[in-house]
């Protein structure tokens, strides 16, 4: 598209501005190709000019009106102008087509342009060009005959230019006189960044991830130092103070801090922070995760030295610590050993007509204590317990609220009901209890000398379900001014003044179900109010504490079943735990309440609390959680708390295809293994098929594949309809290096069985088959194998010989593709993705006479177009992303019409412009049960790109799609957009001729989800402008958050 903008910050708004924009495309250039060595874009060093070689042979050339400071070498930049300046493209001829770097050299009165081009033989130069308003000068100077790996040329501020090759960097000063220090292995990319501003010092990173210290004397020899290891670069950035960003695309990108001496690794750098990135990813499975409703997705991320597998999936994880056998819990509470410890020791743990006390040991045990049997009833069960002031425990049962010495051990005071009366309900905080006698009447304590004070009590017309007096941060962290209960009848809550007991506000509830938790807490220091009834809904509010008003009333759906809250604080910050039947965490972020599904394999959680161990080192602050269900219990240890979690599972080789067998339990994957020849002092790459445990992820066993072969496809085929027959997996690849014969054009199918012995698992290779082709793909169909196989698809099925051998016969095959690069299929019909043909649809079905099979030609798009990626959304409808403008096009087979043409053409039904290279689509869902809760989504798809990106695409109904469009020209109305580009025409695909197909059927689920981080002004004028009432917007969209 070629639309650029340039903006500022305001530091007193906190906002962003654009100062101006425009766009480089020009239709005397459209018919132009893209530069073959990539776009390049320099900055001049004293802010001048700005170079782009976006076309080849062209340089694009903005000249910069923002003024500077030329003395020194790092010239000081004034504030651009907030009304804009002159940011006119021009269009300048070079002479050159093959650029492979440019630079803009300093120390000089107008720009110099410094150009590392290509000739027409192979032959590499520099050559510098002044470069004026409209146009480029003639040639000041040339170097000829440099080392054809060069790469990079990069510019010296005292002076002169650095030129980097595979095996040496050379430096040339103003007179263009030469030094050079040999690097210690050869690199293909190489990455450099200056650490003085005089240039004396600069930092190179490799393609094997070392990184070196580049030292330029002024006139002595220059002279390199490996600091150490890295993530393989993309960029480097020296920050200050020996600080320093390293920009990964292979792998995570790092903060690293250097060093004057080696630590104990022996390098000269320890790596402060990394930033996860999971670009580029090459391939995914999605696997249920053990026990679980929802999935996990896995993902071949990476590659050179920092390939990986990301195992990524939705929600919060517990690492289970401890276990106990303890059916019939009915509630658990933690407690201090004194009031004012910052840690838990004891478990109190209540059973239907009895109560025991479990003590926390250090070695992560649990040992029943007997300490507490003189003050506290073990033969009742225990409705609440807590540490309160004054160094004292409460208990309160059916019979009695009780005060007990924590030293002693001894009751100081006891209250008990009438004798026709039973406690049902209670809440205890540091300074009150608050009970419901017979579930009518509510009875308020404090606490007096050790003494239980009964201050005040209310009658009420409907029983009380549940209680909360937690003291809000913002009044009292020990007291409360309020109560909150939920009301079995009337399906609703009260907000009561404490210690009066006067009902400040009367709500009931638009639900069916009882309130059966009721928590009053504060995130980000605002006050809320959360309740949940029986169906599994919450509902929450922000509440005035002073006059006990709920304000913003907005509803969530946690499960199916009643949910108990339970609040608790990890590394001081707070978070909420939704028991149920699909337990979710509660926290704020930027001031808004968010919810994070957990992973857990227990069973549905009844109860909970949170509890901190003593025994942990003081900087570990991380509480633990402690979980009862209808077994026992559980003691686990949450993972951080973020909308999705990656686990990385580090391989140093590149991954290139996954594939998950569930019968044996394991997970195939295709690597590539780039390793240094020290005979040659280069790269050669070997391909292994691995296996490993789906759960433990733990390696069993490899094969290592032919030299020059490369990998294409990976399946696991069963091709007998039996339960137990046999799993295989089956590997295609290819043959791409003229180095093994004449005849390149090859590949193999390979089949493997794992087998199981007494120690381990085993692979071993049943069968291979040579193939007049590269095996792009390779799938299971109909108990059959469907490949394709350059230009052509096939259907084999494997047939058992006499002395146990096997054979591949083929079915039946299509021909015809230029290159069929992806085949999927969906029942009976074949999806081929061709790379100049677009999608085609066969139809494998039976011959007319009755002989056999055959694929059948039913449509195809009548566009050429690269199919990158491609998936079947149902018989009739097919997603594609092309290459050509990484865009997404929906097509539909027409099954209507009558007519044989139209039959057997694809309608392009939608496009939207993704911006990224799509590498794979899969059916499958991050989140769990969605069209439980999300009626209106029909099917899921997930997507992978080179970029690191894993996307979802819903198929939603003509309504919803109806009002989000609706909700979307509103959002693009009121807000406007960054860099003064409307996301309307960003999202729009152009076709061949540069042309704008207008999107249609496709809603940018990304700007739906950024309202719910807008100021409420705005949310407030975009309801009004799509004419929908506030609180169903927010919910509307809420709800679609939980797609992934």
């Amino acid at each position: 598209r070629l639309d650029y903008f340039v903006i500022s910050y305001d530091k007193k708004e906190h906002d962003l501005w654009t100062e101006a924009r425009g766009n480089f495309r020009n239709d005397f250039l459209k018919n132009i190709a893209d530069p073959e060595m990539g776009k390049i874009t320099k900055i001049d060093p004293y802010s001048r000019v700005i170079g782009m070689y976006m076309y080849n042979g062209t340089l694009v050339s903005i000249k910069l009106d923002c003024g500077v400071n030329y003395r020194g070498t790092r010239p000081e930049k004034k504030p651009l102008r907030l009304h804009g300046f002159d940011t006119k493209p021009i269009n300048i001829r070079l002479k050159h087509l093959l650029v492979r770097d440019m630079t803009f050299l300093y120390f000089r009165d107008i720009p110099i342009l410094a150009l590392l081009h290509e000739g027409g033989g192979g032959d590499v130069f520099v050559k510098a060009y002044p470069l004026y308003a409209t146009d480029i000068g003639n040639e000041f100077w040339s170097l000829e005959n440099l080392d054809e790996t060069t790469r990079v040329i990069e510019a010296v501020p005292t002076g002169g230019f650095l030129l980097i090759s595979s095996t040496k960097v050379s430096y040339y000063d103003e007179n263009r006189k030469c030094r050079s220090v040999e690097l210690p292995h050869e690199s293909d990319n190489t990455v450099i960044a200056a650490i003085d501003e005089d240039g004396s010092r600069y930092l190179i990173g490799d393609s094997y991830g070392t990184l070196h210290l580049l030292v330029i004397p002024d006139k002595k020899p220059m002279y390199t130092y490996i600091l150490g290891k890295i993530s393989v670069p993309r960029s480097i950035v020296y920050l200050d103070h020996a600080y320093v960003f390293v920009g990964s695309h292979f792998g995570d990108s790092q903060f690293i801090k250097l060093r004057s001496e080696p630590n104990e690794q022996g390098l000269f750098l320890d790596v402060i922070d990394s930033i996860t990135n999971l670009a580029p990813i090459h391939d995914f499975c999605v696997m249920k995760m053990e026990r679980q409703e929802q999935s996990q997705v896995i993902t071949c991320s990476g590659g050179i030295r920092d390939g990986s597998l990301r195992i990524i999936r939705n929600g919060v994880g517990i690492t289970v610590q401890a276990d106990v056998q303890m059916a019939g819990i009915t509630g658990v509470w933690p407690l201090r050993p004194y009031y004012g410890a910052q840690y838990d020791d004891t478990l109190v743990v209540s059973f239907i007509g009895e109560t025991r006390v479990l003590r926390m040991l250090e070695n992560s045990k649990i040992q029943e204590v007997y300490e507490y049997t003189v003050g506290f009833d073990m033969n009742q069960e225990t409705l609440a317990t807590n540490n309160v002031i004054g160094n004292l425990l409460v208990q309160v049962t059916r019979t009695f609220v009780r005060l007990i010495d924590l030293t002693s051990k001894k009751i100081t005071s006891e209250w008990n009901p009438p004798d026709d009366n039973k406690i049902t309900v209670a809440d205890i905080n540091p300074t009150q209890v608050l009970i419901a006698t017979n579930g009518i009447e509510l009875i308020y304590f404090e606490f007096l000398d050790a003494e239980l004070v009964e201050v005040s009590r209310k009658r009420l017309f409907f029983e009380v379900s549940c209680i909360n007096i937690h003291p809000l941060d913002t009044i009292d962290k020990e007291k409360s001014t309020i109560a909150a209960i939920g009301l079995w009848n009337m399906k609703g809550l009260k907000i009561l003044n404490l210690p009066s007991l006067t009902v400040l506000t009367d709500m009931a509830l638009d639900s069916f179900s009882i309130a059966r938790s009721i928590l009053l807490e504060t995130f980000e220091n605002i006050n809320y109010l959360l309740v949940t009834v029986g169906d599994g809904q919450l509902y929450h509010f922000t509440i005035d504490p002073t006059r006990g008003l709920l304000l913003e009333r907005k509803r969530f759906t946690i499960g199916t079943q009643p949910v108990m809250l339970a609040p608790f604080i990890t590394n001081g910050v707070k978070y909420v735990f939704a028991a149920s039947d699909k337990p979710s965490i509660i926290f704020s972020a930027n001031k808004k309440l968010l919810f994070s599904s957990v992973n857990t394999k227990v069973s549905t959680p009844i109860h909970i609390c949170s509890f901190l161990f003593h025994h942990r080192p003081s900087a570990d602050m991380t509480a633990s959680l402690v979980i009862i269900h209808s077994e026992g219990l559980t003691i686990g240890c949450i993972d951080e708390i973020q909308k999705l979690h990656i686990r990385s599972i580090p391989l140093y080789e590149m991954p290139r295809r996954i594939q998950h067998q569930e019968s044996t339990h394991t997970i195939g994957i295709l690597t590539i293994r780039a390793i240094l020849d020290e005979a040659t002092n280069s790269e050669k790459h070997i391909p292994y098929f691995k296996v490993m445990d789906d759960q433990t992820f733990e390696f069993y066993d490899y094969y290592a594949l032919q030299p020059y072969e490369t990998v294409f496809s990976l399946s696991s085929v069963k091709f007998d309809s039996e339960d137990d027959a046999p799993e295989y997996y089956v590997v295609g690849t290819g043959y791409l290096s003229n180095q093994v014969d004449n005849n390149t054009d090859r590949g193999r199918l390979l089949i493997f069985i794992v087998e199981k012995t007494e120690m381990n698992l085993n692979i071993r290779l049943v069968y291979q088959k040579e193939m007049t082709g590269t095996v792009y793909s390779a799938l299971p169909f109909d108990e059959k194998l469907l490949i394709g196989v350059n230009g052509k698809v096939a259907v084999y099925e494997l047939k058992t010989l006499e002395d146990g051998g096997h054979e591949l016969i083929r079915v039946c095959e299509y021909a015809g593709f230029t290159l069929a690069v992806q085949v999927v299929t969906r029942g009976h019909f074949v999806l081929v993705g061709d790379i100049l043909r677009s999608i085609v649809v066969l139809a494998y079905k039976d011959k007319e006479n009755g002989s056999g099979k055959t694929l059948e030609f039913v449509a195809q798009d009548p566009y050429n177009r690269w199919a990158e990626a491609i998936e079947a959304i149902s018989d009739d409808e097919f997603i594609c992303s092309e290459s050509s403008f990484n865009s997404i096009l929906a097509l539909r087979r027409n099954v209507k019409t009558e007519d044989l043409l139209k039959k057997e053409k694809l309608e392009l039904t939608g496009s939207y412009n993704l911006g990224d290279s799509i590498n794979r689509f899969r059916h499958g869902s991050l989140a769990a049960n969605n069209h439980e809760t999300l009626p209106d989504v029909t099917s899921e798809l997930l997507y992978v790109t080179s970029s690191g990106a894993i996307g979802v695409i819903a198929s939603i109904s003509p309504q919803k799609y109806s009002t989000l469009l609706k909700l979307v020209e509103a959002m693009d109305f009121v807000l406007g957009d960054y860099g003064d580009i409307k996301r309307q025409s960003w999202r729009c695909v152009l076709n061949s001729r540069n042309e704008i197909m207008n999107t249609n059927r496709f809603i940018d689920g990304d700007h739906i989800e950024s309202l719910l981080e807008q100021k409420p002004e705005d949310i407030k004028k975009i309801a009004n402008r799509c004419k929908m009432n506030i609180d169903d917007m927010m919910k509307l969209v809420e709800e679609l958050t939980r797609i992934h």
